[in-house]
C-alpha cells in the first residue's frame, strides 16, 4: 500500500498542482479559482439560478453564497430575484463581467500549455476524469 500506487494521491497532487498553475494567472485577473469557475459558467450562459450554477458546478448554495457576494462586491455579477419565481435568485454578468473574458481567454492557453497533454490525452483525461467521478458519486 504505497502512496504513489494511489489513485486518490494522483487525482490530489494533479490537483493541487494544476489549481497552483492557475493562481498567478486568476491573481493578474483578481479572482481566485472557485471564483474563476462560477465566471466560466456566466461566460457560457449570463443569467443562471444559483441553483443552476450548483448543480453545474457541484457546489452547495452555502459554498457559492460567499462566492456569489464577493463577485457581486467586485461589480463582475448582479443578483435578482427571477420575476416569476420571487425564492429563485437569477445571477447576471455587470459590463465589467463580461469585459473579464477577453482578457482570460488567455487563461485556458496557459494552462493547457503547462499540462503539455496533446489534443488525444486532453479528451482522454477529462474522460477519465469524469468517468471518476460519475462512478464515485453513484457509488
Amino acid at each position: 500500500m504505497l502512496l504513489d500506487d494511489q489513485l486518490c494521491f494522483a487525482l490530489y497532487a494533479a490537483s493541487r498542482a494544476v489549481t497552483a498553475r492557475y493562481r498567478p494567472l486568476l491573481d493578474a485577473l483578481g479572482l481566485t479559482y472557485p471564483q474563476y469557475l462560477v465566471m466560466l459558467v456566466l461566460w457560457e450562459q449570463d443569467s443562471i439560478s444559483v441553483r443552476e450554477l450548483g448543480a453545474a458546478l457541484q457546489l452547495e448554495s452555502s459554498t457559492l453564497s460567499p462566492l456569489l457576494k464577493r463577485l457581486e462586491a467586485n461589480g463582475l455579477l448582479r443578483r435578482e430575484r427571477r420575476p416569476d419565481d420571487e425564492r429563485s435568485v437569477a445571477l447576471r454578468l455587470t459590463d465589467a463581467g463580461a469585459r473579464l473574458r477577453d482578457r482570460a481567454t488567455t487563461v485556458p492557453l496557459a494552462i493547457g500549455d503547462a499540462m503539455g497533454l496533446t489534443a488525444e490525452e486532453d479528451a482522454t483525461a477529462k474522460r477519465l476524469l469524469r468517468q471518476v467521478t460519475a462512478n464515485v458519486s453513484d457509488a
